[in-house]
C-alpha cells in the first residue's frame, strides 16, 4: 500500500474514531442524567394534602418548606412529606389522620383554613367560595379483609364519627357492614383517625393501615 493510500486510510478513520468517541460520552451523560431524574422522583406516591394542596405540581414547586401550616393547625394533621414519599416533595405538607381529622378550621375559623391563611406563597390555595362541602382532599376507602364490621362484631366507629354522613351501614341484623357513599365523602379523616382495626390482635396478620383510610383520590379511583 503507497504512503499516499495509507494516509487516505487514517484520515477516513479519524473522524469516525471521534464521532463514536463522541457518541459514547452522550450516550453515558444521557444515562447519567436519566439516572438523576429517576432517584428525584424515587419512591414518589400520591399524599393526600391539607385544603388548597390539591394541585400537586403547583404545591410542590411552590412550598418553601417554611412549616407555618404545620404550627397553624388546631388539630395537628398536618406532618412533613418523608423521602420515601419522593424526593422533590420531601418536607412538603401532608395529612396525617392517625389522632384527629381535618375540619377546615370549622371552630377555630369559622370554616377557612389556617393553613391556607398562613402559606406565605400561597402554595396552598383556595378558589372562592371553597367549602369543605364542596371541596375533596381525598375519598375514605375500606378494606374490607381488615374491617371489624365486615367481621360481624358490630363495630360502627367510622360511621358515628363522620360528620358528613358519607359511611352508610348495610345488610340487616344486628351487625351491620359498612360503606362508604362516594359522593358525600370529602376525605376530612374522620373515619381513619377513630378506626381500631390496628389495635392487637384484631386485624390481620401483617397489616399496615387501619381498614378504612382516605386515599388520593387518584390513587382511590
Amino acid at each position: 500500500m503507497s504512503e499516499e493510500d495509507e494516509g487516505s486510510r487514517k484520515r477516513a478513520k479519524g473522524p469516525m474514531s471521534v464521532s463514536r468517541r463522541t457518541l459514547f460520552i452522550g450516550a453515558g451523560s444521557t444515562a447519567a442524567l436519566l439516572g438523576l431524574g429517576a432517584l428525584r422522583y424515587a419512591g414518589h406516591t400520591p399524599l393526600v394534602r391539607p385544603p388548597g394542596g390539591q394541585d400537586e405540581a403547583h404545591l410542590v414547586s411552590a412550598c418553601i418548606r417554611c412549616e407555618k401550616c404545620y404550627e397553624a393547625c388546631p388539630r395537628g394533621v398536618i406532618v412533613p412529606a418523608h423521602i420515601e414519599d419522593g424526593l422533590l416533595g420531601m418536607r412538603s405538607p401532608a395529612l396525617n389522620f392517625d389522632a384527629d381529622f381535618c375540619d377546615y378550621c370549622a371552630d377555630e375559623n369559622g370554616g377557612e383554613p389556617l393553613c391556607v391563611k398562613v402559606c406565605p406563597t400561597e402554595a396552598l390555595r383556595l378558589p372562592a367560595g371553597a367549602t369543605a362541602e364542596n371541596t375533596l382532599l381525598g375519598l375514605a376507602v375500606i378494606d374490607e379483609a381488615q374491617c371489624l364490621a365486615f367481621r360481624d362484631t358490630g363495630c360502627r366507629y367510622c360511621y358515628d364519627a363522620c360528620p358528613y354522613e358519607a359511611i352508610e351501614l348495610t345488610g340487616s341484623g344486628a351487625n351491620p357492614h359498612v360503606s362508604v357513599l362516594v359522593d358525600k365523602c370529602n376525605g376530612c379523616g374522620a373515619c381513619e383517625s377513630v378506626c381500631v382495626s390496628l389495635k392487637a390482635g384484631s386485624i390481620v396478620s401483617g397489616a399496615q393501615e387501619r381498614a378504612i383510610v382516605v386515599k388520593p383520590i387518584e390513587s382511590a379511583e
